[in-house]
């Protein structure tokens, strides 16, 4: 999970918002591998200092419950793979996943590298959790994040959050890294 790309979705969805005819893909990233190790307490205290920059800059808020109510693990893929799952469930499944994700981890203090986490936000947004369960661990969606991280890798994507126009002629930045509504719309506008 990426706390930058959570301070972004309100501005994502107000702009998606704006421009309803545009054909969205979600594309994985990734971030950090697999993992069962516990995050070592430097990296809590780092991560922990980035969520108050972000509330001080931005104004989302966080739940720093999260910190002592888990034991947190760098590892991101089973959020990633959750989302590819919802979208093969769902038509509009990944922004949903990717949202309940968000909500269940940044507000709920909920840890997102759990698949019992995985499987509530799936519920919530109305999957059948055995059915998203099975999906979720199957072959094929490994395969579906290992093409997606490629195909960022391929873009040049190096952090997120990273929002992309894709047109017949070129693929052009219209964010990479947080960034605002009008700055985003200006961007857009000058592509048009």
């Amino acid at each position: 999970m990426c706390s930058w790309c959570w301070a972004f979705s309100k501005t994502l969805e107000n702009w998606l918002q704006q421009h309803p005819d545009l054909d969205v893909l979600w594309v994985m990233g990734g971030l950090a591998p697999d993992s069962d190790e516990p995050m070592p307490q430097s990296m809590r205290e780092a991560i922990a200092s980035t969520w108050q920059r972000i509330e001080s800059q931005t104004g989302t808020r966080f739940n720093y419950d999260f910190w002592t109510r888990n034991t947190p693990r760098r590892s991101t893929y089973p959020s990633c793979r959750a989302v590819i799952a919802a979208g093969e469930l769902h038509p509009e499944g990944r922004q949903l996943m990717s949202q309940a994700i968000q909500k269940a981890y940044y507000l709920d203090a909920k840890n997102p590298s759990e698949t019992s986490t995985l499987l509530e936000c799936a519920e919530s947004i109305g999957l059948d959790a055995s059915q998203f369960a099975e999906l979720l661990s199957s072959d094929r969606i490994e395969s579906k994040l290992n093409s997606e991280l490629e195909f960022c890798r391929t873009l040049g994507i190096q952090g997120f959050p990273a929002l992309l126009l894709v047109n017949d002629e070129a693929v052009i930045p219209l964010a990479l890294g947080y960034s605002t509504l009008d700055k985003i719309e200006k961007r857009f506008r000058e592509t048009q």
